[in-house]
């Protein structure tokens, strides 16, 4: 296994090297931290971080991408671009459409300064789920060296633990999109109900849960050993009349726990 994981590692190594120069697509997540800051170690120079700032992003997030970056010294640029039209009603194709808005700005932003490549975080294990913005990458020319080198999720946070970054078990992230139903019309109030009612569940000490808008109602995704301290008081209450504050009537703990895809199309 560890033979495996150095393989991989050294692969990437080479694919980082025989790019010129690229731009590091950077959410803040493991996948993307884990490729800036080993891009950072391989090459010196030539690599800049580009975060993309939409409403539908969280602000926790950009402000996790900017300090990372900072600290390990990488150049780094936050672009704003408006909510695209095309995805308001929150289309099934709307990874797809999202990505190429987005990556279609940060090749102009390549081409503006001199840089040859993008790459992404995109990992081996992205290709057994649904993911139609891959498809987007794919178009645009985006080059994924987790995935090229066969780094799983598992791989990469093995890496990153061992190299002492404090990343490597953060939780999965997506955009706030993935908290609405498909086809419905998306406003800027409720992206700012759902990202107030994650922040609240993360101070309150339940990282990685997700919660899901249905109309009026919340629908919280946590971890299964998160339950019994969920539905306890005083932690009950306290996320209870903190969500109805901010706009909720009902607030659901969905049994299943925590799963990724859990808003896809049945069909996929």
């Amino acid at each position: 296994m560890e033979n495996t994981i150095t393989k991989k590692s050294a692969k990437l190594n080479a694919i980082l090297k025989e790019m010129d120069s690229f731009i590091v697509a950077f959410s803040g997540g493991v996948d993307s931290s884990f490729l800036l800051h080993r891009a950072g170690k391989i090459r010196k120079n030539g690599v800049m971080a580009v975060t993309i700032k939409t409403p539908y992003i969280p602000e926790r997030e950009i402000e996790e991408a900017t300090e990372f970056a900072g600290r390990f010294g990488v150049k780094h640029t936050v672009l704003n671009l408006t909510f695209p039209e095309t995805i308001r009603n929150n289309p099934l194709d709307r990874c797809y459409q999202c990505k190429r808005t987005l990556f279609s700005e940060i090749l102009k932003f390549a081409g503006d300064n001199a840089y040859q490549y993008i790459v992404d975080g995109t990992n081996a294990d992205d290709t057994g789920d649904y993911r139609p913005g891959m498809k987007a990458l794919r178009e645009l020319g985006i080059r994924s060296p987790l995935l090229e080198s066969g780094l799983t999720k598992q791989n990469i946070r093995d890496l990153a633990k061992n190299e002492k970054l404090e990343i490597w078990d953060k939780p999965a992230m997506a955009c706030l999109l993935t908290r609405i139903p498909y086809n419905t019309e998306v406003s800027e109030g409720m992206l700012r109900m759902i990202e107030e009612a994650e922040n609240i569940m993360l101070d309150a000490g339940y990282p990685g849960t997700r919660v899901r808008i249905h109309g009026d109602v919340a629908r919280i995704e946590c971890l299964p050993g998160f339950f019994k301290r969920i539905i306890a008081d005083p932690d009950r209450k306290h996320i209870i009349s903190n969500l109805k504050r901010i706009g909720f009537r009902y607030v659901s703990l969905d049994l299943e726990g925590y799963r990724t895809g859990s808003s896809n199309p049945e069909t996929f």
